[in-house]
């Protein structure tokens, strides 16, 4: 049986507040050595080492190569893929033309500013520069957040206490 690391950290300590100028310890699996040099203790430990492979799976079809053709490889995995944040990517094209309310800092995103309130806003409403339009929390303040322009709440992209980050787009508005 391994010794644990409470285990260990008592040894320490006991050897630590004692005379004892060195002390080894030994079991089935780890030994324990331990010497004082000018009043500081120095642990060393032999454990046995275990390690596991690691396996990953990728299916690669190599395509036909000529000399005139240029090569083109696809590449398919069997693991999911998995977006950081989806309410990160843009919901459609007609985007580029609406303005983004992004969040200013990381945090918790509120619409409202208490959970038996009403929203601040919500798709279709009218807003002005300084229309508050959501609270981000973060480090236990928070945080009220503009529309910092004039125009319509088209769609909000960030679901109630959602963590978000530095620059994620909030909102989309169409702007007047």
């Amino acid at each position: 049986m391994a010794f644990k690391m409470h285990e260990i950290r008592e040894l320490i300590r006991l050897i630590d507040e004692s005379q004892i100028e060195e002390f080894e310890i030994q079991n089935e699996e780890t030994t324990i050595k331990m010497k004082k040099n000018n009043g500081v203790t120095v642990p060393t430990t032999s454990l046995p080492v275990i390690t596991q492979p690691v396996v990953q799976h990728v299916e690669q079809s190599t395509p036909v190569v000529s000399p005139v053709t240029p090569v083109a490889t696809e590449v398919t995995s069997t693991a999911p893929v998995v977006e950081a944040n989806p309410a990160a990517v843009a919901p459609g094209v007609e985007d580029a033309t609406l303005h983004k309310i992004v969040s200013p800092m990381v945090g918790t995103f509120y619409r409202a500013p208490s959970p038996d309130s009403q929203p601040y806003v919500k798709e279709g409403d009218q807003v002005q520069n300084e229309t508050i339009v959501c609270i981000v929390e973060a480090m236990k303040l928070m945080n009220e957040i503009d529309a910092d322009v004039n125009g319509t709440i088209v769609k909000v992209l960030v679901e109630n206490g959602q963590l978000v980050e530095y620059g994620q787009p909030l909102f989309l508005v169409k702007t007047s």
